[in-house]
């Protein structure tokens, strides 16, 4: 299709089919993934595997020695951890994998968010250990959001203490799914040497040298019985939830290996059950059978249901198909400000395709972009390609109005597609630039961090003439800052972490509020009169128009409310956002001659003001879920420790000689428990913790910390 100036831009139709230029892959042998788990549990490990034996690397990258190919990032290999999603492109059995390896860590949940958003099936990471932990909870909740097909990984399957039968009981009961477990370990710990195969009744043995092939070895006859009953029971299950399954079951026909492939991969794409694995990715053992998995179940992107979208010239709710010759739909779910290349937005192509240099349309904020190039991304590195089809998941230049959530489309043919929702920052810091020069290094480094992380908020407080940054806890807000100091160079003093409260109100009012000034010539005149009501947690802010008989002419509503929004921001108890909030504007009065938007504007946020004072305002406190593993004989004095700092226990569970506590702890009781919990327990506990929700604060501590506000107490 041609731009107003000649440009040919997209191909579009299925006229123009003999102008297509021949894909590289069909659809059907794409798989769009993300890599996902808790933190630890060897994700990055297993994707560096994966890089090598699709002879993507011909080395191995090693997370705890910092050669880690995903973790390119200076904060990454210096802490072992994943921070940023990274996205790479490799190739097994004639399929394109586009994989994205995500952090475990739940401090930077938002890149597992976007990533699941945009991809088409995941493997979630086990520790055979640990099991199901606090944060594979989290990003299984994730995956069920976006509907994601997904396999089972369970590694580290050569650990002391692993076991495989613990895992598939965790995966039922915590995470509500229905494990059907395809492979058995062959040796458990220290003896474990590989997998059973119960799809195909094979067993494999690795050597742990990674360029060895797998070996078939015969089912040790004291294995024998358990695979009949397992591979019986994944028959069983596998009837119940797939109809020619169930039809062969009843018949008595025997079932074959293709058979039983073809089953499990529809059962998994309509996510009815869940295919179990297992191996060590530290010691290279199940990783080509996962890579057969992958291919085998997980969805192509022709396999997934048709993108929805909203067409915006109509309002009215239309699909994209996953096709080449459909008219382009695209949406950018990352933007990265690369020191080399320069801002860099990440692209999920879900229809039509589109060429290097072609002029494009945002959706979400009604402009036209020129694509600059496109690139396959490689963790940090880049190959150029001339155009990226349906599926492709891919990097560009040149993209200045395009942010994370936009829909990029085909003007002609423009749709809007459902964009990222991501959680509310609970920490905050206080920065400070140390010269006139900082300050301005300061200013574009925040622009640039904030483009590339939604949850990385921004305040400046014109009282203390501070800048406020907030993120999601202590590990971002400190790799946030390690970036501004060392990558972007800003010379800054950074005060210590504080609570990200908010504010509510406890009882409907209604109030008026009123904006007049005379002057000489025209003045200003706004009147407005709310009913505000709290509404549930978490409901945000909601707003009703109830004028009636033209009180207030309708051009002023939208005024009323950016002028109550702007007020929320700063609360009037200690100047926190005010929220989970319904507004309701009745009653109002104009002139004809000196009202205008800003009046309204400013009549909004007076009565706003005005309204959370009268309707008992109090504070949220943002409430974290606490696990703790910890051994038995250290259970009294961490309950203890938890109790003194406000936290519930919500159940004590025994795994061995292990116990795990599950609780909830205010946010502002949390700070350094890492070493409270060290020194409780000689270092032997560990603990994950993540946001919950917000609840409302003691009474007590109220005053405090609106005291603490005003300058009543240090």
């Amino acid at each position: 299709m041609p731009t107003t100036d000649g440009e040919e831009l997209f191909i579009t139709s299925p006229k123009v089919e003999d102008r297509i230029m021949p894909r590289s892959f069909l659809l059907e042998r794409i798989r769009n993934i993300a890599i996902i788990a808790h933190i630890d549990a060897g994700k990055t490990t297993v994707t560096e595997r994966i890089l090598y034996y699709t002879g993507r690397t011909y080395k191995i990258g090693e997370v705890d020695e910092g050669t880690a190919v995903m973790d390119w990032m200076k904060q990454e290999r210096e802490r072992g951890i994943t921070i940023m999603a990274a996205a790479t492109t490799c190739y097994w059995q004639d399929h394109r994998i586009n994989i994205i390896d995500t952090p475990g860590h739940v401090d930077f949940t938002a890149e597992v968010e976007r990533s699941l958003r945009v991809l088409d099936g995941g493997v979630v990471v086990f520790d055979a250990v640990a099991g199901v932990e606090a944060q594979s909870e989290t990003v299984w909740r994730q995956a069920d959001r976006y509907n994601v097909p997904r396999i089972c990984f369970i590694n580290k399957m050569d650990r002391i203490g692993a076991n495989f039968s613990r895992n598939l009981t965790m995966i039922k009961q915590r995470l509500n799914a229905k494990p059907l477990p395809i492979q058995l370990p062959l040796g458990s710990e220290a003896s474990y040497q590989g997998i059973i195969d119960l799809v195909e009744n094979r067993a494999w043995s690795f050597d742990g040298n990674p360029d060895s092939p797998p070996l078939e070895v015969a089912i040790p006859e004291s294995e024998q019985a358990r695979c009949i009953k397992f591979r019986r029971q994944l028959i069983e299950k596998l009837a119940e939830i797939d109809d020619q399954i169930m039809e062969a079951y009843l018949e008595g026909s025997d079932i074959t290996a293709s058979e039983l492939r073809l089953a499990l991969r529809r059962v998994t794409l309509a996510n009815k059950g869940v295919p179990i694995l297992c191996g060590s990715a530290l010691r290279n053992k199940g990783i080509q059978p996962l890579l057969d998995a992958i291919v085998s179940y997980l969805p192509s992107p022709l396999d997934m249901p048709p993108v929805r979208a909203i067409d915006t010239r109509v309002g009215a709710e239309i699909t994209r198909p996953a096709r080449d010759d459909a008219p382009f739909s695209a949406l950018a779910f990352k933007a990265v400000a690369d020191p080399f290349m320069g801002r860099m937005v990440y692209l999920r192509v879900y229809s039509g395709r589109v060429k290097a240099g072609a002029q494009i349309f945002n959706s979400t904020r009604d402009k036209r972009e020129r694509l600059g190039r496109l690139l396959l991304m490689h963790a940090n590195h880049r190959e150029e390609i001339a155009e990226a089809d349906t599926g492709a998941i891919v990097a560009t230049l040149g993209l200045k109005n395009t942010f994370t959530g936009d829909t990029l489309c085909h003007y002609s043919q423009p749709v809007l597609l459902e964009s990222i929702r991501f959680p509310e920052p609970v920490l905050s810091v206080a920065i400070e630039p140390r010269t006139r020069a900082d300050q301005d290094k300061m200013e574009e480094a925040i622009q640039k961090l904030t483009e590339e992380d939604p949850t990385f908020k921004v305040n400046y407080n014109p009282e203390t003439g501070q800048t406020v940054i907030s993120g999601m806890g202590e590990l971002h807000l400190e790799v946030l800052v390690s970036r501004l100091l060392s990558e972007f160079k800003v010379g800054a003093k950074v005060g210590k972490p504080r609570v990200a409260y908010k504010e509510t109100i406890t009882m409907p009012v209604q109030v008026e509020g009123k904006f007049i000034q005379q002057t000489g010539g025209h003045g200003q005149y706004g009147h407005v009169c709310l009913e505000l009501e709290p509404v549930e947690r978490g409901s945000g802010f909601q707003f009703v128009d109830k004028v009636k008989n033209g009180a207030i002419p309708k051009q002023y509503i939208p005024a009323v409310k950016t002028g109550i929004k702007e007020a929320m921001e700063t609360g009037v108890l200690a100047g926190y956002p005010v929220v989970d909030i319904k507004i309701i504007i009745y009653d109002g009065s104009y002139h004809e001659v000196d009202s205008s938007d800003i009046a309204f504007k400013m009549a909004g946020s007076i009565a706003l003001k005005k309204g959370v004072i009268k309707a008992k305002p109090t504070l949220l406190e943002p409430i974290m879920k606490l696990e703790v593993v910890t051994p038995e004989q250290f259970l009294g004095d961490i309950i203890a420790d938890l109790n003194s700092r406000r936290g519930h226990i919500q159940a004590i569970e025994t795994r061995g000689e292990m116990s795990i506590i599950h609780s909830f702890i205010p946010l502002a009781e949390v700070f350094n428990y890492t070493t409270s919990l060290r020194s409780l327990t000689q270092g032997r506990a560990t603990h994950s913790i993540e946001f919950h929700q917000y609840q409302e604060l003691p009474a007590g501590l109220v005053d405090q910390i609106t005291d603490k506000a005003a300058g009543r107490i240090g």
